[in-house]
């Protein structure tokens, strides 16, 4: 790796901060799409997609302006339930379908969704082979010309063979605000390491999964900020496929890559910055401040030079964290 540089983000673009993950009166949150656009506008957000449960909806042309855009979309699912009658929901498949590229869009092998659309909801009663079951929910999504992302695992009580070898995944939600505070069910970091390991190229986001029913915060906590050089759908869309983001609860990571086998990062200040890396024991570094009075705006990492990737997050001392896309090497 000696003498070559790789770049985590784009040299060129602005950042733009969006949530793809949140729920209004149109499924089970509690405010209407407008009340939605509201928040998030305030809040510093560029982009947002309304995620609804099993319904896709597309309200590009009541909130797109110069600053702000929406990014169509449904949180379609899979649900096994206890018995043939039973309302308890023992696991689920959860997965994005994002609206994709206008390549995507154009090469789509079922007809794309359309505004109020319904997703039908595959249910299965006892047991189910959850592989197959999420294989054929992604699927669904792809065909459609939608980005599939595999949401909140933890949470929905799925085993890692349940769903780490489905093809067609973009990305794995690894920080779910809403299931962080409900019930310390939205962290789920350590899946994705298992994915990197055994050579999934697979990327990963932060949401909110907001509802706004005011039992906890679940809003403008878990987010994506994306290198763009336009605010328009189908840059942001590209770039989210390229990796060209990070994704954070709080902290901001300015830039980061590998420089003469020296992975770098610069960020906000933080108390903590951790090189993850796989595959051999002791491969990564953690750079940590001596005292909590204490900042760091900079990290190193020397490579060893066996590496299979490498990625980076940088933790503020109130421990929310920022999460860079891996390199692979």
């Amino acid at each position: 790796m000696k003498d070559v540089t790789i770049k985590g983000f784009s040299e060129k673009g602005n950042w733009y901060k969006g949530n793809l993950h949140s729920h209004t009166v149109n499924s089970d949150g509690m405010l209407t799409p407008a009340e939605s656009v509201k928040l998030f506008r305030e809040h510093g957000y560029h982009f947002l997609c309304f995620s609804e449960h099993d319904l896709y909806t597309d309200y590009r042309n009541e909130f797109d302006s110069e600053d702000f855009i929406i990014l169509p979309g449904l949180e379609a699912s899979a649900v096994l339930y206890e018995g043939d009658g039973s309302g308890r929901r023992k696991k689920v498949h959860h997965i994005h379908g994002i609206l994709g590229t206008e390549e995507m869009q154009r090469n789509a092998e079922l007809p794309l969704y359309r505004h109020k659309d319904i997703h039908q909801v595959a249910k299965y009663y006892g047991e189910w082979d959850g592989a197959d079951a999420a294989q054929k929910l992604a699927d669904e999504m792809t065909q459609r010309g939608l980005i599939a992302t595999y949401n909140h695992p933890i949470w929905s009580r799925v085993r890692e063979s349940e769903f780490i070898h489905t093809e067609g995944i973009w990305a794995l939600e690894i920080f779910n605000y809403n299931t962080v505070n409900e019930s310390n069910t939205g962290y789920d970091e350590t899946y994705w390491d298992v994915m990197l390991r055994e050579g999934k190229k697979i990327l990963a986001f932060a949401s909110d999964d907001n509802h706004n029913e005011g039992l906890f915060d679940d809003a403008c906590g878990g987010f994506i900020v994306v290198k763009s050089e336009k605010l328009t759908h189908e840059d942001i869309v590209r770039n989210m496929l390229a990796g060209n983001y990070y994704s954070s609860a709080g902290p901001e990571i300015y830039d980061w890559g590998i420089r003469d086998g020296v992975a770098y990062v610069d960020c906000s200040p933080v108390y903590r910055i951790d090189f993850v890396a796989g595959n051999d024991i002791n491969d990564g570094i953690t750079r940590m401040c001596s005292s909590y009075d204490e900042t760091i705006r900079h990290g190193e990492y020397e490579l060893k030079g066996h590496e299979t990737y490498v990625r980076v997050k940088c933790t503020d001392k109130n421990g929310k964290t920022a999460w860079s896309n891996p390199i692979w090497l």
